[in-house]
């Protein structure tokens, strides 16, 4: 009888550790899926909050457009901040700046200059650019509202034919061509936006400047 009880005390205890063994396994995973969720939501946050591509960042800046100042070490100075339909915008400790026509970093030098100029020492300016609403993309040829519209951050294709009201009946869809202006010198894209419409091509980003031009089908 004694020997029965010791066997039954000693298979419940193996049962009760097999349990609690499987409960922490399945906490332990549990607390491990959690993290990832966490690092993929704040991986999104950034991702949302970034300012546009490098090479947008050289173009220069007119009245609507939004930027973002920061000065190192000094976090009551940073701020985002429109321009002006002037051109212009207020920064603290610096007053009024002229914006008009210069580019993100050589804002950001101005802005350097003078706080340095009996305010800070040695400080450090970033300028970034987060909307470019004062640049235009222009959409001409067979679409229902040919045009100029303005540029939007990632702006694709697609989006620019769609703000035209879409083809007309006699576009060529696979034959638009998108002009870019590289400074001295320019390049023609042709693409087929039919195919990309219906997910058989890959989009194409516009940049600001950018001239798409529909052809007339060719019967």
């Amino acid at each position: 009888m004694r020997r029965f009880r010791a066997l039954t005390t000693r298979t419940m205890r193996q049962v009760l550790g097999f349990f609690l063994g499987r409960t922490s396994l399945a906490f332990l995973l549990l607390a491990g899926c959690a993290t990832p969720r966490g690092e993929d939501n704040n991986t999104n946050q950034e991702m949302a909050s970034e300012s546009l591509p490098a090479e947008l960042q050289a173009a220069a800046l007119g009245p609507g457009d939004i930027i973002e100042i920061k000065v190192f070490r000094e976090p009551d100075l940073a701020g985002v901040y429109r321009v002006g339909p002037d051109g212009s915008l207020d920064f603290p400790l610096v007053g009024r700046i002229d914006l008009l026509g210069k580019q993100a970093d050589e804002i950001g030098e101005l802005i350097r200059a003078r706080l340095a100029s009996g305010y800070l020492k040695d400080p450090q300016v970033s300028v970034f650019v987060k909307e470019f609403n004062s640049q235009k993309i222009h959409v001409f040829g067979q679409v229902t509202k040919a045009g100029t519209f303005t540029y939007e951050p990632r702006m694709t294709i697609i989006q620019a034919i769609t703000n035209a009201g879409g083809f007309s009946r006699l576009a060529s869809p696979n034959k638009v061509s998108v002009t870019r202006n590289y400074g001295d010198r320019e390049r023609t894209f042709v693409l087929r936006v039919g195919d990309i419409g219906q997910g058989s091509s890959p989009n194409f980003e516009l940049r600001p400047g950018d001239i798409v031009f529909v052809p007339e089908a060719i019967f």
